[in-house]
């Protein structure tokens, strides 16, 4: 999903604001809606993509106007309400799953290419990121694929890679020759 919410590499958003001894939570309010999530996760009522997909779809100025954790209470509601927890029965945890064995396509050392498309739904390939070469330094999983787990299916399950990218390969001559982004990224994003 090309949204708002993928900003990483475009220009004109100002510098990020770093703030010196951060608290992680600068109302008391934000760190119990840290608490509901973690809670409402564990419990099985929706998993992280699932969450991530709801914040990704969240009006651009709504999203824009909310700090990190109003989109996280947001979200929190909106999933309760979709998955009809605040008006339905009690919420059943949903069963353990065991990674099935998947072969890997890709190796460490190998150079991949991430596919180039503009999906209508949620997806962990960044849009700065694709179409771009990169050196695979790690694998790992299978993990579930979140594109599709995003929407509560998590069925299938694929290798994960640590993708290293240049950052020329990324950003052109205004990325500098000895930076480089590492990226993990689910096999199906990779050619």
């Amino acid at each position: 999903m090309n949204g708002v919410h993928d900003l990483g590499g475009q220009h004109g958003h100002g510098p990020v604001v770093v703030e010196p001894d951060e608290p992680v939570f600068h109302q008391r309010w934000e760190g119990r809606v840290y608490a509901l999530i973690s809670l409402a996760r564990r419990r099985g009522l929706f998993n992280l993509d699932e969450m991530r997909r709801t914040i990704e779809t969240m009006p651009p100025s709504e999203y824009l106007a909310a700090g990190y954790y109003q989109r996280w209470l947001d979200a929190l509601e909106r999933l309760l309400q979709e998955k009809g927890v605040v008006d339905g029965p009690p919420p059943v945890a949903a069963p353990s799953v065991e990674a099935p064995r998947v072969a890997p396509r890709f190796k460490a050392g190998d150079l991949v290419r991430t596919r180039q498309f503009n999906p209508r739904h949620h997806t962990r390939l960044p849009r700065y990121a694709r179409g771009r070469a990169g050196v695979v330094e790690l694998v790992h999983g299978p993990y579930p694929v979140p594109d599709r787990r995003a929407h509560g299916d998590g069925s299938q399950w694929q290798p994960v890679y640590t993708v290293r990218f240049g950052a020329r390969e990324l950003w052109g001559e205004d990325g500098h020759a000895l930076d480089s982004v590492a990226i993990d990224l689910w096999e199906e994003y990779l050619e």
